[in-house]
Parts: C-alpha cells; sequence; structure tokens
C-alpha cells in the first residue's frame, strides 16, 4: 500500500470520528433542544443502525478476518438510514435554508454519504483485506481501531479490574454481531411489511 493510499485510510478514519459521531450527537441534542420531531427521530434511527459500525471496530480490535466487510457493510446502512425515509424527507423539505438545524442535517447527510463511499472506494484498492485483515498490507485498516482498543481497554480495567484483550475484543464484537442481525431480521420481518419507509414520527409524543 503507497503513502497516498496510506493518507487516505487515515484521513477516512480521522473524518469518520467528525461525521460518524461528533456532528450526529450535536444534531441529536440540537433538535432535542428545538423539539424537532422529524430530526430526532433521524437521529435515534441512525443511532441504532450505527452500533454495527461500533462492532466492526470490536472486530478489527481483534483481528477478524471479516471486519473490513461488516465496516463497509455498517458504513453502507449508516447512510441509507438517513435517506431511507419518506415522511421524514418530505418534512426536511418544507424547510428552507435559514432553518440552519435541516440544513445542517441535509448538509451532513451528503458528506456521511461521501465518506461511506470513500471508504468502500479504499477498501475495494485492497480488496484482499475483505477476507484476510490480518495480512501485512492490511495494518493500515487495523491502526485506526488500535486507538479505540486503548480507550476500552482503560475503561474495562477501571470498571471490571480485568484485562480487555484482543480475543475478549474479537467475541463481544461476534456476540454483538450476532444480536444485531437477529434484531435487523426482527425488523425486516415484522416492522417494515407494517411500516414501509414510514418511519411514524408524527406519532411520537411532543417533548
Amino acid at each position: 500500500m503507497n503513502f497516498l493510499n496510506q493518507l487516505s485510510v487515515w484521513v477516512s478514519f480521522q473524518l469518520s470520528i467528525i461525521f460518524f459521531i461528533g456532528i450526529p450527537i450535536t444534531l441529536f441534542f440540537w433538535s432535542i433542544k428545538k423539539r424537532n420531531m422529524a430530526v430526532n427521530k433521524l437521529l435515534s434511527i441512525y443511532w441504532k443502525i450505527s452500533l454495527l459500525f461500533f462492532i466492526s471496530l470490536l472486530l478489527l480490535i481483534g483481528k477478524y478476518s471479516y471486519a473490513l466487510v461488516i465496516t463497509n457493510i455498517s458504513t453502507l446502512l449508516m447512510t441509507i438510514s438517513v435517506w431511507f425515509w419518506n415522511d421524514i424527507n418530505d418534512e426536511l423539505e418544507e424547510y428552507d435554508f435559514s432553518y440552519s438545524l435541516t440544513t445542517t442535517t441535509k448538509i451532513w447527510r451528503w458528506w456521511l454519504t461521501f465518506i461511506s463511499l470513500n471508504f468502500l472506494i479504499l477498501s475495494l484498492q485492497n480488496y484482499s483485506c475483505f477476507s484476510f485483515i490480518n495480512s501485512a498490507e492490511c495494518k493500515i485498516w487495523l491502526e485506526p481501531s488500535s486507538n479505540f482498543y486503548l480507550i476500552i481497554k482503560s475503561l474495562f480495567n477501571f470498571l471490571f479490574g480485568a484485562n480487555f484483550t484482543q480475543p475478549v475484543a474479537k467475541f463481544i464484537g461476534l456476540a454483538s454481531l450476532l444480536i444485531y442481525i437477529l434484531g435487523l431480521i426482527q425488523w425486516l420481518i415484522i416492522q417494515f411489511p407494517k411500516n414501509g419507509r414510514n418511519s411514524c414520527f408524527s406519532k411520537n409524543e411532543k417533548y
């Protein structure tokens, strides 16, 4: 992997901290303050879907062979989740550019889409890492998760007085992945046929 590709991967992970975590947190609390049910519902759905991204980070820490595949699936699902809902899209279109909350939300959705596509393109340049993340050429994909590993390791030791190792991360990641898949299947079988692309945000109680 050449230097430019390494830099692109590093920058993509740094941007993901901002656009996958930082901005959504800000928008979520902003929507609560503004009592905007559409944006709040959008972000609530986004956080449920984005759990897969954090699961993929655990699997990267545990050096699970297919972790990069799951990372790309997670970014794809996160992107779909912010564009999928007809009632939320219609509600957002009703606000003009001067309403900063919805304008920021719209801009964020496009940036999220761009970063997810960039992740996919970079991954395809190293497609062998899809099935064997532990090879030498895939090391750059494991480095960003190492900082996350140190944070979790410190918290795990502080809260439970135990050592958080890579095998433990892999086990927790796989167990969480199984629960996530079961939840997604349950939604596809029960909720999706019932509501379709309607998020039902208008049925929520006002704050």
